[in-house]
C-alpha cells in the first residue's frame, strides 16, 4: 500500500500563501543556496545502516541524508519513520531510492549493505557473499559521487575496504574502513570500567584486522595522558600477559556475544561511524583506528596491498596521515600475521 509523504501527492500546489517575500528578495521556494550543503548517503537500510543514519541525523552532521536499499517497502517504511520525526530534529532532507542515482553528489557514502553475520559465523566467512554485492554498488556510487569519501562498514570490513578501493578507482586516502574504531572503544570500556574512570580518558588501541586476529596495543595504554601499563602491573597483579590476552579475547568476542543475544549489533557501530563522520566532514583531524592501505607500515610487505586498522588522522580530505606507532616486537609480529591473514583472503578475489 502506497502512503503519501508530502502534500503535493494529495493534490496541493507548491505555494503556501502564508509567507510573503520582502521587496527585492528571492522567493521562499526554491531556496537560494548560500553555502554548499552536506550530503551523506547510507547504503543499506538494515539495522546497522539505520542506526548510523539515525545517529548522523540526531548529531546534525548532514543537510541531506540519502538512503539506498534493494528492499523497496522496508526502505520506504524506514524513510517515513525518520521523516515523521521532523518536528523534533534539526531540518534535514531525507530521501531514499532503490537506484544509486539517489546518492549523487554525496560528500560521504557509508556502505553497510551486505549479508548479516549470524551467530557462530566469523567475519571472514561473509567474504564471498558480499563481494558480488559490492561489484554492483561501488562503481555506481563512484560514478554518481566521484569526489566523495567512501566509508565501508560491511563485514569483513578490511577485505571489503580493499574491494571498494579497487572497484571505485578512488585514491586510498578517500576509501576508509570503520575497522577497529569500535573494537578500540570496547577495549577502552573494559579498562575504564576496571579503573572506574571515564572511557574518554583512556587511550588504548586495537589494530590490525577487525576480527579474530586483531592486536591489542597494550604497551601504549594511557590514562589521562599518562602511560599506564607499568602502573597497572605494579598495582594490579592481575595485569600479566595472560590477562592482557584475556582482555583482547573479550574484546574480540564481545561482538559475537551481542549477536548471539540480540541477533545483530547496531547502536555501538552507529555511534562509532558517527564519530568518524564528524572527524571527516568537519575536518576535525582526530585520530581514529580505521582500516587504511597499510603497505610499508611495521614491516608489512610492499607487495601486499592490504587494508587493516592503524591510528589515522581523519579530515575533510579523508586519511591525512597514519601514526607511526612504537610497537613492541611481539605486537609488530602479531600485526604482520594479521596482515598476512587478510592478504590471503584478498588474493582469493581476483581483483
Amino acid at each position: 500500500m502506497h502512503t503519501t509523504v508530502s502534500l503535493s501527492e494529495l493534490g496541493f500546489d507548491g505555494s503556501s500563501g502564508i509567507f510573503r517575500p520582502v521587496a527585492d528578495s528571492c522567493p521562499l521556494t526554491p531556496t537560494t543556496t548560500h553555502r554548499r550543503l552536506t550530503k551523506v548517503s547510507v547504503i543499506g537500510a538494515g539495522n546497522v545502516g539505520m542506526a548510523i543514519a539515525q545517529t548522523i541525523l540526531t548529531q546534525n552532521l548532514a543537510d541531506e541524508i540519502a538512503l539506498l536499499d534493494a528492499n523497496r517497502d522496508k526502505l520506504r517504511g524506514e524513510t517515513l519513520d525518520l521523516q515523521h520525526a521532523a518536528a523534533f530534529l534539526p531540518r534535514v532532507r531525507i530521501v531514499s531510492a532503490t537506484d544509486a542515482a539517489i546518492t549523487k553528489n554525496s560528500d560521504l557514502v557509508v556502505i553497510t549493505a551486505g549479508a548479516r553475520q549470524v551467530s557462530g559465523e566469523t567475519r571472514l566467512d561473509l567474504l564471498h557473499r558480499n563481494v558480488a554485492l559490492y561489484r554492483k554498488i561501488v562503481p555506481a556510487v563512484a560514478e554518481n559521487s566521484p569526489e566523495a569519501l567512501l566509508l565501508v562498514v560491511s563485514n569483513p570490513v578490511d577485505v571489503l575496504t580493499y574491494v571498494a578501493w579497487r572497484l571505485s578507482g578512488f585514491p586510498a586516502s578517500r576509501v576508509i574502513g570503520s575497522g577497529t574504531n569500535l573494537d578500540s572503544s570496547r577495549f577502552r570500556f573494559l579498562i575504564a570500567d576496571h579503573l572506574q574512570v571515564n572511557a574518554q580518558d583512556i587511550q588504548a588501541y586495537m589494530v590490525g584486522e577487525h576480527g579474530d586476529s586483531s592486536v591489542a596495543i597494550c604497551s601504549s595504554i594511557s590514562v589521562g595522558g599518562m602511560p599506564a601499563l607499568k602502573s597497572l602491573r605494579d598495582n594490579h597483579q592481575s595485569f600479566d600477559e595472560a590477562a592482557l590476552e584475556g582482555i583482547r579475547l573479550a574484546v574480540v568476542g564481545s561482538a559475537y556475544e551481542v549477536i548471539g543475544l540480540k541477533g545483530y549489533t547496531s547502536w555501538a557501530i552507529g555511534y562509532s561511524v558517527a564519530s568518524l563522520a564528524t572527524s571527516l566532514l568537519r575536518d576535525q583531524r582526530r585520530v581514529h583506528p580505521v582500516s587504511v592501505l597499510a603497505v610499508g607500515f611495521h614491516g608489512i610487505s610492499d607487495g601486499h596491498e592490504v587494508f587493516l586498522s592503524l591510528p589515522a588522522c581523519l579530515g575533510r580530505d579523508g586519511i591525512l596521515g597514519v601514526a607511526e606507532m612504537d610497537l613492541t616486537e611481539a605486537e609488530a609480529a602479531q600485526l604482520r600475521r594479521s596482515a598476512k591473514t587478510l592478504w590471503e583472503n584478498c588474493q582469493l578475489l581476483g581483483l
